[in-house]
């Protein structure tokens, strides 16, 4: 019956019309209980990750591996919990946004090459050096919704170098 009214009112042909992403957007509509709850289960579960790498690297031979896969993941999933306030697509447009291009890119990249470093490469100095970029990047990342942080911060190091 709601096909019926749907082609009846001509609505079919606007749903034809759209994007995968506004498809993706109307299908994945969450109460705003429900998206505090995600936000804070997930972010959570970053936190918990994160915590958890740096407590199992000083495990004997494998304590590196498990610190760099449970820290990425920890960033990962305190990323993805901004998603749930925002919506997916408003957020990665938002990553996408000219203030923030270059550090969601570098943080993205960051995390790739820390996974690289330890399991292609098996190279630990360079995927730890990857690890503290992915710190600097996230942070960096993570200023640039806080307006005129990033501004000020630049003008203090500008200041300390002089």
């Amino acid at each position: 019956m709601d096909k019926l009214k749907s082609v009846l009112s001509g609505e079919e042909t606007r749903r034809e019309d759209r994007t995968v992403l506004e498809t993706v957007n109307e299908a994945s509509t969450l109460g705003w209980g429900t998206r505090i709850k995600g936000f804070i289960a997930c972010f959570v579960i970053g936190g918990v990750c994160a915590i958890l790498g740096v407590c199992l690297l000083f495990l004997p031979r494998i304590g590196i591996i498990l610190f760099i896969v449970f820290y990425t993941f920890g960033n990962v999933c305190a990323l993805c919990s901004t998603m749930f306030l925002m919506g997916p697509v408003k957020q990665l447009k938002r990553m996408c946004d000219k203030t923030r291009a270059l550090a969601t890119a570098i943080m993205i990249t960051c995390l790739v090459l820390t996974l690289c470093a330890a399991f292609w490469w098996k190279n630990f100095g360079l995927a730890l050096l990857f690890v503290i970029l992915q710190v600097l990047s996230f942070t960096w990342y993570s200023l640039s919704y806080i307006p005129f942080v990033r501004d000020a911060i630049l003008r203090l190091v500008a200041m300390c170098m002089k």
